[in-house]
């Protein structure tokens, strides 16, 4: 356990770093990577996939209701969809709570989550699909469907620098370009 949150402290340590240093706030790759086919439940049930938001900018946040960390960002992540939510991008929280939708929802009334809608993979099968090791984890997809970057570890979301680097890769990716 000790090692564990040694790990995550250097993650954030690292993504503070970043920052300072006028780095992209989310490490991007060189060229967007292609992504496996995952599917996951909606709030209905029904199995979703993220062709569902092939030609959206999409933030996907991987997370679970046990997880302090993803616990603290979860509002973070509830603002940027209020803010910056449209046809051109969206937040999508996934949460891997074996516990299922039912969890989920009652997490999201506790800490008045209302912009985010609820995805729920209780399988886990997402997370290992797309070699997700640790928690929080958020990859930044291409309006193609393709991972332009990801961050492991918690970040402040609604930062004035973060809504800004968000803007700027919606606006390039509406324009056709890649980050």
């Amino acid at each position: 356990m000790r090692q564990i949150l040694l790990a995550m402290l250097m993650l954030i340590g690292s993504a503070e770093t970043a920052m300072a240093q006028g780095e992209p706030l989310i490490p991007l790759h060189e060229k967007p990577r292609a992504l496996p086919e995952i599917s996951f439940a909606d709030s209905e049930g029904a199995t979703v996939s993220l062709r569902n938001w092939k030609g959206k900018l999409v933030l996907l946040n991987i997370w679970a209701t046990w997880c302090v960390p993803c616990r603290e960002e979860m509002p973070t992540l509830d603002k940027v969809q209020k803010e910056l939510g449209s046809d051109s991008f969206e937040v999508v929280a996934l949460s891997i709570d074996r516990a299922g939708i039912k969890v989920v929802e009652e997490f999201y009334r506790e800490i008045n989550i209302r912009n985010l809608r609820v995805f729920v993979d209780d399988s886990g099968a997402a997370a290992r699909d797309l070699k997700v090791f640790g928690l929080p984890a958020t990859l930044l997809i291409d309006t193609k469907g393709q991972e332009l970057g990801r961050l492991i570890g918690a970040t402040e979301w609604d930062s004035p620098e973060m809504i800004s680097f968000i803007k700027s890769t919606i606006s390039q990716q509406m324009k056709g370009g890649q980050k």
